[in-house]
């Protein structure tokens, strides 16, 4: 059977988030926790290195800067997102349907564009 990789994008009020009561957040973290172990016993995630192993890239007055690990001064973010491989795209639904963020905010399911 032929895989596909779906990056499930996960959008949420970061807002909200800050204002949650520790409660609520030990909650959310149990829930995601769920989610991933559920998803590495289904061996459906994939992942990337830990931040620290990452390298930055950036075009500034056409001279290139290449900066190890990750570039802590900018503006954007990435609220959380998880790499999967399934079957189909109604495999990638149901993890996405499953994601914690989905009952709080929205998670996008994108597929991979082999180029």
């Amino acid at each position: 059977m032929q895989y596909t990789l779906y990056t499930l994008l996960i959008y949420s009020n970061e807002v909200a988030m800050q204002n949650a009561s520790k409660k609520d957040r030990d909650d959310i973290l149990a829930a995601y926790n769920a989610y991933s172990e559920a998803m590495q016993k289904a061996g459906v995630i994939r992942g990337l290195r830990p931040s620290g192993m990452s390298t930055t890239v950036r075009a500034e007055n056409g001279k290139t800067k290449v900066l190890n690990g990750p570039y802590a001064e900018t503006k954007e973010q990435i609220g959380g997102y998880f790499v999967i491989e399934v079957p189909d795209l109604d495999a990638a639904l149901s993890w996405a349907a499953r994601c914690p963020g989905a009952s709080y905010g929205a998670v996008e399911v994108r597929p991979d564009w082999p180029m």
